[in-house]
């Protein structure tokens, strides 16, 4: 807690002198409210608080009465908290957005306000939310809220007007068309092989194990019969054929809901699928995702697994006020599946395998098991591209309806640039805003108001901030500091928060990072932002002590990560298939390392070896040796 308190006492301190204020108050505030309520001032008062000034970025005002933890000064319409840096930015007494605001400023109090508002820590119940542990009544909280959201998607199912319905299911098939169509002659030749991950599986079976699946849902056998998907090399053996056991839907395993980090304030809510229908999902997903990359509009449309793109967009919106960002919430649990049945109806095979291969019913803690009117939660390997379909259809249908024409394929076409959606982000030009708002909301999904921007210079998007043209993203801490060097993970965290400081050019920062970790670490030597060291980057180049005996190539001393995938042994037929199947990592994985910014660590094992250690390693060792410093 004290060198959190330290570490954001150094951070106001150098932004204070970049932004020619004092910040000597604005410590002492933090330092008082943190013992007296916790880091939860820290990770949640204060984000709550940067949310807040976000919005008033992009109304162009103060509202004082957003932010009711912090007190109003008696002679100006800002909050005391942080006057110096928000006088830089909005009018001192009227509050009003001044018309060339500070953007050093912006940074700062972004920087102040946020930076720990995503951090993870460790949940123990015994410990309350003083000490910054999600708390087991937010966890319930957020279990309630996942059965209210699946409530409110069968509501609004009985409320869509059926002309929306059709209308939609008309828009999707001038998007999809072409793209559906292929999708659905791959599978009808059976161009989709099956692909297990390295995630959990509601069967809890080992990542090697998956491939020894002998329990297959009966509803899958016409579009993935078991004789061709678990079996290598199309061979139907009577001895292994004998083994498979075929259930009924009615005795499906469901998907076993849970909780993961995301804020202090609020878990994230997965649903982790039964190892068959994960299996059939990647396999649907692999041929989806090669017909998408070879359609020129979609491919500019939807992402994939490139931020990029939005962005760029984001920055160009903030600059020309042209597009706007919106943000949705709980956006995979308010996908209906019946809109999903309406998109592929009249792709047979496609929409089979599309319905064979979901879930249907869900095993919620403290709520039993539940039949789902959504299509997925996040976990499924379909739910990312299938809700990014979703979204670009009801997008330009309530541009459609601003028009009040019906949109041409040509027409369509026109928007490549302007519109753009990846996972729940998403972009449209500003002028159809209101209506694509709308349209959201007629269909059953929410708009995150509070992270979506379209008036003012404000633009957010694929984690990228942008103010008037100007890059105001900031670094965050994602951990607390380590206090032992054993604290693998940790100390690989305070490494890239050191690191990440350094190039946004929080020197004063890095430097305080470089002290702690010295003195924790012993040795820290300067690298390459490539080697596999635990080192500060910097733009000197990094440093070596001597050549290796054989290679002649630079070696320096340091610590370095070691993750072992633990033992499971895979032999026979499971081999066979595991072999025959291997490819790049799943798309589903890739999204999750976008999204949750995982800890790389380096894995000490050989892929020659899968067959004998695979998975996701239990453990992390930190280790001292030497190593190449680039």
């Amino acid at each position: 807690m004290k060198s959190l308190i330290s570490l954001w006492s150094c951070m106001a301190n150098e932004l204070a002198i970049r932004c020619c204020t004092s910040a000597t108050r604005d410590i002492t505030t933090v330092t008082r409210r943190t013992e007296h309520e916790g880091l939860s001032f820290l990770a949640i008062t204060l984000a709550d608080f940067g949310k807040v000034i976000q919005k008033w970025l992009d109304q162009g005002f103060v509202v004082p009465s957003d932010c009711p933890s912090f007190r109003k000064g008696s002679r100006s319409g800002l909050p005391v908290f942080l006057q110096g840096f928000l006088g830089r930015v909005f009018d001192p007494v009227s509050g009003v957005l001044l018309d060339e605001p500070d953007i050093e400023a912006i940074i700062a109090i972004r920087q102040l306000t946020l930076s720990i508002g995503k951090i993870a820590l460790p949940s123990d119940p015994r410990q309350g939310v003083r000490t910054g542990v999600v708390s087991p009544s937010r966890e319930r909280r957020a279990m309630s809220e996942y059965i209210q959201c699946e409530n409110e998607v069968k509501v609004a199912d009985s409320l869509l007007d059926p002309q929306y319905l059709a209308e939609f299911k008309e828009m999707s098939a001038m998007l999809f068309g072409d793209f559906f169509s292929k999708v659905d002659r791959d599978i009808y030749w059976g161009r989709h092989v099956g692909k297990h991950g390295p995630g959990a599986v509601a069967d809890k079976l080992t990542s090697n194990g998956k491939w020894n699946l002998r329990t297959w849902p009966a509803r899958l056998q016409r579009v993935f019969p078991a004789d061709e998907f678990l079996i290598p090399n199309h061979h139907f053996d009577d001895e292994l054929g004998q083994e498979l056991d075929f259930v009924e839907p009615g005795a499906e395993i469901p998907v076993r809901v849970i909780t993961v980090p995301k804020t202090l304030k609020t878990p994230r809510i997965i649903a982790i699928e039964p190892t068959a229908m994960q299996f059939a999902q990647q396999s649907i997903l692999a041929v989806m995702r090669s017909a998408l990359l070879e359609d020129g509009f979609l491919s500019s449309a939807i992402g994939i697994d490139d931020q990029t793109p939005n962005q760029e967009m984001a920055c160009q919106g903030s600059l020309s006020g042209d597009l706007a960002t919106l943000d949705l919430s709980e956006a995979s649990d308010r996908v209906s599946n019946q809109h999903v049945r309406a998109m592929m109806e009249d792709y047979s095979h496609l929409h089979e395998a599309v319905q064979s291969s979901r879930s249907r019913k869900a095993d919620v803690p403290g709520h039993g098991v539940i039949r789902l009117a959504k299509f997925a939660s996040m976990g499924s390997a379909l739910c990312f591209p299938v809700e990014a379909m979703v979204f670009l259809t009801v997008v330009f249908l309530g541009i459609q309806r601003e028009l009040g024409t019906t949109l041409t394929r040509d027409e369509i076409l026109s928007y490549r640039g302007k519109v753009r959606v990846f996972g729940d982000d998403i972009i449209v030009p500003r002028d159809y805003v209101l209506s694509v708002v709308d349209e959201l909301s007629a269909f059953g999904h929410k708009v995150n108001v509070d992270k979506s921007f379209w008036t003012g210079r404000f633009r957010e998007s694929c984690g990228k901030e942008y103010f008037d043209g100007h890059d105001v993203s900031i670094v965050r801490v994602r951990r607390v500091l380590p206090t032992q060097r054993q604290d693998a993970a940790g100390v690989n965290s305070a490494v890239k928060l050191r690191n990440l400081a350094y190039w946004q050019g929080l020197w004063k920062t890095a430097c305080w990072l470089d002290n702690y970790l010295v003195k924790l670490l012993g040795v820290f030597p300067n690298v390459a932002p490539t080697s596999p060291l635990l080192g500060r980057e910097s733009a000197l180049g990094y440093q070596f002590q001597r050549l290796h005996p054989n290679h002649q190539g630079p070696l320096t001393r340091g610590y370095f990560l070691v993750a072992k995938p633990p033992p499971d042994f895979l032999e026979g037929v499971g081999a066979l298939t595991k072999c025959l199947n291997m490819e790049s990592p799943s798309y589903e994985d890739k999204f999750l390392e976008l999204k949750e910014d995982r800890p790389m660590l380096i894995a000490d094992s050989d892929d020659n070896r899968h067959l004998e250690r695979t998975g996701r390693p239990k453990h992390v060792n930190i280790m001292l040796g030497w190593r190449p410093p680039f």
